[in-house]
């Protein structure tokens, strides 16, 4: 089954990219409701694709946002089954004039191919319809699978949240696997065991009934930006400590052995603050790495401040209100719930006069950490040094998966993350790539992985 299965991947290299170029042309973008056609588009293309290779029971379900794509195929008795999990929608592509080549126009250079999506997470979906392919097309799958995709990802997966709670019956399973993660570096085969949560939230603040002219009111009527801004201000400090009482407590440090295996991979801090980073120089909490720092600790910022006059030329006005974005990422130990209530005493406290303050939470996640001592953990490591030839490594990643938690909570199962990005990619960023050649990889290491994990 394995040779077969190998044999087809490599026969079919070409149409499976082209494949995926297919995929990529659809602007699946879910938090924009002028794209919401695109996102059902690409719902059907993943269905019709499922239902192609062999794949059984695939259908669209409905939820209050955009459709989960649900298959299985449920044949191998007495062994395991996995839940196979991506996503299709996207992020937006802006600022569109810092693209090299059209966000939605696949283009292949330097061993890559740049488009939105190509590695967030439609090229990695894509690997694990491929592998489920070629495993099909060598007769019949080494494990029980089911497809879960969902098109609110990037949105906070409220959608698979709900049936995930309502329905765990119909996913019922041994393990998840998800490929929505990255290589460490390159050529070495990577296994992430840990995510930061996040609470995504929106402070508004109110003054004025109206906006007002500045030359008439300035000096007596309260500034909504002014206020903001002194609010987020007080939130963290010079050193990126974060102010909100409590934050910190009950925190569940990294142990010792992670620490020491963090400090063995191969990381250049200079390298990744020019390469990666690109400013002059890194900031953070002291007496903490950059890893830990980014994996294994709280963290706040603010992503937008829409509102008031941004127009060219100018406009004296005070606006009645203003607004920011703010996340705050949670590691073990911390909850949405807590933090978000915590982080509502706090500013009560530290609002300006003349201003009222209201704050909304977008969408959240649970942080989540993975043992290590399970079969299906085993069996993604001796698939991935199969394919790389090289010790597969453990790391933990700063970013959020809510359907993670999601899994651990309402299914009870643990998750594989293996995933195939790399550092540079550019996840939500422009011109964002997925190596060509992990492509591949990655489709020949979840074959691997489905066989171990049968046997």
């Amino acid at each position: 089954m394995l040779d077969t299965a190998l044999q087809f991947i490599e026969a079919n290299k070409a149409n499976a990219l082209d494949e995926l170029k297919q995929f990529l042309r659809i602007p699946s973008i879910s938090t924009l409701p002028e794209n919401t056609g695109d996102v059902r588009r690409a719902a059907e293309f993943l269905a019709a694709e499922l239902k192609r290779i062999g794949m059984e029971n695939v259908r669209l379900i409905e939820t209050a946002g955009h459709p989960l794509v649900y298959a299985d195929y449920l044949h191998a008795a007495g062994k395991p089954t996995v839940l196979c999990y991506g996503h299709y929608d996207v992020q937006p592509p802006d600022p569109l004039d810092e693209w090299l080549s059209p966000p939605f126009e696949p283009e292949e250079r330097n061993g890559n191919i740049y488009a939105r999506g190509a590695v967030d997470d439609k090229g990695q979906l894509w690997m694990q319809v491929k592998a489920l392919e070629a495993l099909l097309k060598s007769g019949s799958l080494p494990v029980n699978v089911r497809v879960l995709a969902e098109g609110e990802e990037e949105v906070g997966g409220e959608g698979i949240a709900e049936f995930l709670r309502a329905h765990p019956e119909e996913v019922k399973c041994d393990v998840a696997l998800v490929c929505d993660t990255e290589l460490f570096a390159p050529d070495l085969p990577t296994l992430c065991v840990g995510l930061r949560g996040m609470i995504y939230t929106e402070i508004e603040v109110h003054g004025s009934k109206t906006d007002l002219h500045s030359g008439m009111y300035g000096g007596a009527a309260p500034n909504p930006f002014v206020a903001l801004s002194q609010i987020i201000a007080k939130l963290k400090d010079a050193d990126g400590r974060i102010l909100i009482p409590g934050i910190y407590d009950g925190l569940q440090k990294p142990t010792d052995a992670e620490l020491a295996a963090w400090k063995s991979l191969p990381f250049d801090e200079e390298h990744y603050r020019e390469t990666e980073v690109g400013s002059s120089e890194l900031t953070g909490e002291p007496g903490y790495s950059v890893l830990e720092r980014t994996w294994a600790r709280p963290t706040l910022d603010v992503h937008g401040m829409p509102g008031g006059f941004t127009g060219a030329g100018a406009k004296t006005v005070i606006p009645a209100k203003a607004l920011a974005k703010v996340s705050l990422r949670l590691v073990p130990g911390m909850t949405p719930a807590d933090t978000f209530r915590k982080l509502q005493d706090y500013v009560a406290t530290i609002v300006p006069r003349g201003v009222s303050v209201e704050i909304r939470m977008i969408h959240s996640g649970d942080p989540i950490v993975v043992g290590t001592d399970n079969p299906f953990i085993h069996a993604a490591t001796e698939a991935m040094h199969e394919v790389f030839g090289k010790e597969t490594v453990f790391v933990r990643g700063g970013g959020s998966i809510p359907v993670v938690g999601d899994f651990a909570r309402q299914l009870h199962v643990p998750t594989v993350m293996m995933g195939f990005g790399l550092p540079d990619d550019n996840l939500h960023a422009p011109n964002e790539k997925f190596n060509i050649s992990n492509f591949y990889r990655g489709t020949e290491s979840i074959v691997r992985f489905l066989v171990h994990a049968g046997q």
